[in-house]
């Protein structure tokens, strides 16, 4: 019995992993029908727990999962269940969210059957989130839905009934005027799985209200990634943030600036990126573009360059993010299809247009996230599923990749590879204008390009055009003089 239980630990690596608080015990037949108390103490600040349960099950013994914090029943998940996590923000289905008082909580084991003679030892761990920390919510998310680097394709703009979201209703879709209500959330996880998107965030404006349904849609829609997200929709300018372990208030750019809220976003763990900035604002679309005087660039992590189904002119963010990398900045130009009604009878776009497209190490809400702070990434404008491109530079024996540095030391080779794009043309850009334009005649092609000197100085980046509209957008290789480092 003894060799299972300690088997059971050496073999789970989600279980081997450090851990908070580990809480032991042995239950006999003295226990069955009974509820053990496994008080645990919960310091101040936690803003998810997730606890795993693991016992010895032979001779027929099952034990029931619960939770209670200092005043409140918090979730029940009986035997279905042995890892649980709740959070001010979402919780597993069958546990409430909310605040996570310090104090005593119980973990609570039911024991609805253990036989005579048997001893069975159970363990208890405990993984804590405070101040952005993230190792109670990796335990939470478990194993990632496919291992390996990929290229992963997905839309980072989704609403549903939980802010403005609508669709026709079941009943009269197919009526000649079909009556509209807010849509609700699978209906655009069904879409975005019909469209072979890999990950979606779903980002309802200043609301955490359907974190809790996007975790009980996971382990179903399941290989699509849910990435939970949240529009932050201010008089000056809207914004997404990826991730965040919290509730970011809003309103605290009209309280202390838009630098505060940028502040508190990353306090939360989550990424922050412009949605739309050059929309125009007013009663159309009440601060859509834009226009925050204390914006603190160097806490932007990435620019939504096409939205929707603006892909050409002034009102894409294009110009807006090439502004800020002839600044010196580094952001990652990323796009969505901010669709509000997954049907895509209303609004300009359908979910997976256009897609941005991520190489991380797996799909996980942390390798993609990564893969946009890295800025290994490229948006395809149509939402397809075999364009690619991606491009390297090489100077002084140094070789980058999109979102990497390059010393400008002697000549720069640039090498673009592109698939799906025959007919077009690929452009090289920098920080002093177009470089570079290239016909593409083939639908597996590879541009290789010398820039002459000082063609650009702080950036380079490659897009991919047909009668002047893009079709794919890649992101920059950042420049130094040679001898310095781009940090």
């Amino acid at each position: 019995m003894l060799l299972t239980f300690l088997a059971f630990f050496l073999l789970d690596p989600q279980v081997a992993r450090a851990q908070d608080i580990t809480l032991t015990g042995e239950l006999t037949r003295a226990d069955h029908e009974t509820y053990r108390a496994v008080p645990v103490t919960v310091p101040a600040g936690v803003e998810r727990i997730t606890l795993a349960l693991s016992y010895d099950k032979a001779d027929h013994t099952v034990l029931d999962l619960g939770l209670w914090d200092p005043t409140r029943f918090r979730g029940w998940s009986g035997g279905a269940r042995d890892r649980v996590t709740v959070a001010t923000t979402d919780a597993t289905p069958g546990y409430l969210a909310g605040p996570l008082p310090a104090g005593t909580w119980q973990v609570m084991l039911g024991v609805p059957n253990i036989r005579a003679g048997t001893h069975s030892r159970y363990r208890v761990q405990l993984w804590f989130d405070r101040a952005g920390g993230r190792a109670a919510t990796v335990q939470a998310e478990g194993a990632p839905l496919r291992s390996g680097r990929a290229w992963y394709r997905g839309d980072l703009h989704l609403h549903d009934a939980n802010s403005d979201g609508s669709c026709a209703t079941r009943a009269t879709a197919a009526a000649a005027v079909p009556a509209r209500v807010p849509c609700p959330l699978f209906r655009t996880v069904l879409a975005a799985a019909a469209a072979g998107l890999d990950f979606v965030a779903v980002t309802d404006h200043n609301t955490v209200a359907h974190f809790a349904a996007l975790r009980e849609l996971q382990p179903w829609v399941a290989p699509l990634l849910l990435i939970p997200g949240v529009e932050l929709t201010t008089f000056h300018g809207h914004a997404n943030i990826f991730a965040p372990s919290r509730f970011v208030d809003f309103r605290l750019a009209g309280r202390e600036g838009m630098a505060a809220l940028q502040r508190d976003a990353h306090a939360a763990g989550a990424l922050f990126s412009l949605n739309h900035p050059e929309l125009p604002s007013g009663e159309r679309c009440m601060g859509c573009g834009w226009t925050w005087p204390d914006t603190d660039w160097r806490r932007v992590d990435a620019i939504e360059v096409i939205n929707a189904a603006v892909t050409t002119g002034p009102m894409t963010g294009l110009t807006r993010w090439r502004e800020r990398l002839d600044a010196g900045d580094r952001v990652t130009a990323i796009a969505g299809s901010d669709s509000h009604d997954p049907d895509g009878v209303t609004g300009p776009s359908r979910v997976g247009r256009p897609t941005t497209v991520i190489e991380a190490n797996e799909l996980s809400t942390p390798a993609i996230l990564d893969g946009i702070r890295a800025g290994r990434v490229f948006v395809d404008v149509a939402g397809t599923r075999e364009r690619l491109l991606d491009f390297t530079a090489t100077a002084g024996g140094v070789r980058a990749a999109m979102g990497g540095s390059l010393p400008l030391c002697g000549s720069v080779y640039v090498s673009t590879h592109v698939i799906g794009g025959m007919g077009a043309t690929v452009r090289l850009l920098g920080d002093r204008g177009e470089i570079n334009a290239t016909a593409i005649s083939e639908a597996d092609s590879t541009v290789r390009t010398t820039l002459g000197k000082g063609a650009a100085t702080k950036w380079v980046a490659a897009v991919v055009e047909r009668d002047g509209a893009p079709l794919l957008i890649g992101n920059a290789i950042y420049l130094a003089p040679c001898g310095r480092t781009i940090e």
